[in-house]
């Protein structure tokens, strides 16, 4: 292979060499500096992200197209989706000061940890060929396994950590699986080469490639946690230290819906007559009856559930179904714009629980938030938004997404207003188990003996930062959403399932 053809440019895979370089430098100074270690790796892994985002911001002007013999690739689906898993990234950075304090546990391996998570994540988000995917995603994935088990004397959390890894690997296996019979049929792994061989009709075993998709579509499930694969999820995110439930319900989350909508809209969306048409009907079928499925258990179960931990496992469970319904009509923004928004909603909300429930999660059932909503009436605040950004109650981001999601599968895809409607009336649903805790916080008597918790400053400033940004794109999301609808969307969905 020739140099041209491989397309070398170093800037376009800066974001995941920085974030990887600032993961072995925290190492390095855990592992020599005695004292003052843990400021040392927050302010290394800060430096490290912020450098990582501006690099990100600025791969517009690199050009848009493949690089490296399209293993990655520059475009703003990669752009506004590593953007979001930096701002997780950012957030969860300045939470874990308080964290590690309260619980005693060593900064050095955590910070690198999130660096490594992050820098798969962004790889996933760039990926442009299935060797790429895999990668990306088995960094992402094996150093969540070990975060969630990262409060070592809790035996809750390793045994998330045990579950999370023995279940993401049979979702793996199927995932690789599925890869492996997509090249069988195919002939390559490149994304763009997997849709034009769709495209021109030399699929060599249609029906092996039927199978692939099938297989992908179980082990993307399992990632995003929809239904039926979303057992784990309750455990695992109920086990976790709660500051890494937030960050496993959100970054990995966004990135794999970012591998997931290249794969299946970008590769097999090829609606043109004979199989690809099949395989286009297929999956879209598929997904809708997944998204209703994933939306209505996720809600449904969320209504009895009394840790609100669990709640909040479910509820991710309904947000991953809500993000389909846009994901079927093949519009990249809304869902990049939906998974922003819940991101920066979810982690507010599991920052503050994280400081009301105290060390070693011990606070975490909504009982335990009775009266506090004058006792500590910033937090209670806060939470309150949050939920209620969640809930999709207006003016929050929580409203706007959804309000551009459903619209636009309404409008776009009339054969599937079924799923539309079903999406609106699970949001109803979901309304009162994100409204009873706050019921909870405000008109229920306080509990005696209740302790004000401390706030430190860096976990201040990031529960203002999600306040602010929950309110900014549920009042301002218009630049946004306009910057994000240059991006490239499926046309073709909307257009042959509406025949």
């Amino acid at each position: 292979m020739q140099l041209e053809t491989l397309n070398l440019n170093y800037w376009a895979i800066a974001p995941e060499v920085i974030v990887s370089i600032t993961a072995v430098v925290i190492m390095l100074i855990d592992a020599f500096s005695k004292r003052g270690a843990h400021r040392a790796n927050a302010t290394t892994a800060m430096i490290g992200l912020v450098l990582a985002l501006i690099s990100v911001a600025t791969l517009g002007r690199v050009g848009v197209g493949s690089y490296f013999a399209g293993m990655v690739v520059i475009d703003p689906i990669r752009i506004f989706f590593s953007i979001t898993i930096l701002i997780v990234a950012i957030l969860v950075v300045l939470l874990a000061s308080q964290f590690l304090s309260d619980e005693g546990l060593p900064p050095g391996e955590f910070y690198s940890l999130i660096m490594f998570a992050t820098s798969g994540m962004l790889l996933l988000a760039s990926a442009g060929d299935l060797v790429t995917v895999f990668l990306g995603l088995e960094i992402a994935s094996i150093t969540t396994y070990v975060l969630a088990g990262y409060r070592r004397y809790d035996i809750r959390s390793n045994e998330s950590s045990l579950k999370y890894f023995l279940l993401g690997s049979f979702s793996t296996a199927f995932l690789l699986y599925g890869m492996a019979l997509t090249y069988g049929a195919t002939r390559t792994t490149n994304l763009d080469g997997i849709r034009q061989a769709i495209a021109s009709g030399q699929i060599i075993y249609p029906q092996l490639l039927m199978i692939g998709a099938a297989m992908m579509l179980v082990g993307f499930g399992f990632k995003i946690a929809s239904a039926p694969f979303h057992l784990w999820t309750p455990d695992v995110y109920e086990g976790a230290p709660t500051i890494v439930t937030g960050f496993m319900g959100t970054g990995p989350k966004a990135a794999v819906f970012a591998a997931f909508l290249r794969v299946f809209v970008g590769s097999f969306d090829v609606p043109v007559e004979g199989f690809g048409l099949q395989l286009h009907n297929t999956w879209i079928t598929a997904i809708a009856v997944i998204a209703i499925l994933t939306m209505t258990v996720g809600n449904v179960i969320a209504l009895s559930q009394k840790n609100i931990k669990r709640m909040l496992a479910y509820s991710s469970i309904a947000h991953a179904g809500y993000a389909l319904v846009g994901f079927v009509t093949g519009n990249f923004a809304t869902v990049a714009f939906y998974m922003l928004a819940y991101s920066i909603m979810n982690i507010g909300a599991f920052a503050v629980i994280q400081i009301l429930a105290r060390a070693g999660d011990q606070k975490t059932q909504i009982s335990d938030y009775s009266g506090i909503g004058f006792e500590v009436p910033g937090l209670s605040f806060s939470l309150a938004v949050f939920l209620m950004g969640l809930a999709g109650i207006p003016p929050t981001a929580g409203f706007i997404s959804k309000f551009f999601v459903f619209t636009n599968a309404w409008e776009s895809v009339p054969a599937l207003r079924y799923l539309v409607i079903a999406a609106v009336i699970n949001s109803i649903i979901s309304v009162y188990y994100y409204l009873y805790p706050i019921v909870v916080m405000f008109f229920r008597p306080l509990n005696p003996g209740f302790v004000r918790p401390r706030v430190t400053r860096t976990t201040a400033l990031a529960i203002i930062l999600t306040l602010l940004g929950t309110f900014y794109l549920g009042l301002m999301p218009n630049r946004l959403m306009n910057a994000m609808s240059k991006s490239p969307s499926g046309p073709q969905t909307a257009q042959v399932i509406s025949k």
